[in-house]
């Protein structure tokens, strides 16, 4: 096994529970940790066997700009899903959402969830 992580991809998107949230948007920053069965990818120097890095962004923006999410949990997780299910090759996703301005009543960086899947 080998892993690919994809670190900070950063999308603007309309994620919350809040009104405001879905009204203003906010940027979202995605990690992913993809755990990856090699098969013959490495030994052949093949993309066409392993995660195409451009593909799986275009899969997490696709997801995370889409539609409305009132979890960050729940848009990891669909997120994680996705990922294994376009790629085969992956046996595991690790899904981070970072959300800079949540709606806490108080000063933070960011708010984080982390998601594996599967389990």
């Amino acid at each position: 096994m080998y892993v690919i992580r994809m670190k900070n991809c950063a999308f603007f998107a309309r994620h919350g529970v809040l009104d405001e949230e879905e009204t203003l948007g906010q940027r979202f920053y995605v990690d992913a940790a993809l755990t990856v069965e090699p098969g013959r990818a490495l030994v052949d120097d093949s993309i066409d066997d392993t995660v195409n890095y451009g593909v799986a962004f275009a899969v997490i923006e696709k997801i995370v700009t889409g539609e409305r999410r009132f979890l960050i949990e729940a848009l990891a997780l669909e997120v994680a899903r996705a990922l294994t299910a376009r790629f085969p090759q992956i046996k595991s996703a690790e899904i981070t959402v970072r959300k800079p301005n949540a709606p806490v009543p108080g000063v933070l960086d960011h708010v984080e969830v982390t998601v594996v899947w599967p389990e």
